[in-house]
């Protein structure tokens, strides 16, 4: 019988006319990538984050433990690249499962693995902090731990999520609008800035590496890369919140673009 309109041509030519196209979009990727990898920090940062490379104090402020592996490690892998210094606050215990005290032991892992000791890393445990993808946090109070913990700690650069919170919980919308409040407030002590994660959209967050050209030809203030060996490293960090491992986490960390990519934007 002869094929039809809807055959089985009609769907291989499309696929093979496409795979030259995707090869060469691979291929453009890891070329990028393995370039800015050997830049180090200082090509992947613009302006006044530029300056601000080396010797800086970072905070990385997140709303739950497996924050700082499932979004930032790029940034994280990035900093230590240009000899910063990376703390974590940790805005909450992650206990929505009556997991707490589980998974504090496992971002204190997660953060060995990624150059930060426990003794930079602190957990708030606070009743009007739930960890509650319903909840939008008391931008007062939350802005009042964020900042104790800048000053009390000498930070020259704090790193969040943006106004979208990568995924839109409410709990890391809450900390944009707490940075935001202090930053516009100018209550940051001087000196002090903010970095905020770019949230992208769906096809963009799920083609891990081929993120990379469009990433570096987007506008950005700065924009960490990691090589196949810190990728591994961020991965291995992530699979330290073994509370967390449910199937569609060992998929996002195949294929998302933050196990790879991080493009942020300074308030």
């Amino acid at each position: 019988m002869a094929a039809g309109p809807w055959g089985w041509g009609s769907v291989v030519l499309p696929l093979l006319l496409a795979l030259p196209l995707a090869l060469l979009l691979l291929v453009g990727a890891r070329r990028l990538r393995r370039r800015y990898a050997a830049d180090g920090a200082r090509a992947s940062l613009r302006g006044r984050a530029a300056a601000r490379a080396n010797g800086v104090r970072a905070l990385l402020v997140t709303a739950h433990p497996d924050d700082e592996a499932m979004f930032f490690a790029p940034t994280v892998l990035g900093l230590g690249r240009a000899g910063a210094r990376a703390a974590v606050l940790c805005c909450s215990a992650g206990n929505y499962y009556n997991q707490g005290e589980i998974r504090k032991k496992e971002l204190e892992q997660s953060c060995f693995l990624l150059g930060i000791p426990a003794s930079d890393v602190t957990v708030v445990d606070h009743r009007d902090l739930p960890d509650n993808p319903a909840v939008e946090w008391d931008t007062q109070v939350l802005a009042a731990f964020v900042l104790k913990h800048i000053e009390a700690n000498n930070i020259n650069l704090v790193v969040t999520f943006d106004a979208g919170g990568v995924s839109g919980h409410a709990n890391h919308i809450s900390l944009y609008a707490a940075l935001r409040y202090l930053h516009s407030e100018r209550k940051l002590p001087e000196g002090c800035h903010v970095l905020v994660l770019e949230s992208v959209n769906l096809f963009r967050k799920y083609i891990s590496i081929l993120d990379v050209p469009i990433s570096c030809l987007l506008p950005r203030d700065a924009l960490f890369i990691l090589t196949e060996e810190e990728t591994e490293r961020a991965r291995s960090a992530m699979r330290c919140h073994h509370s967390q491992l449910l199937w569609f986490r060992h998929i996002y960390m195949l294929f998302s673009r933050y196990m790879v990519i991080n493009s942020l934007r300074l308030l």
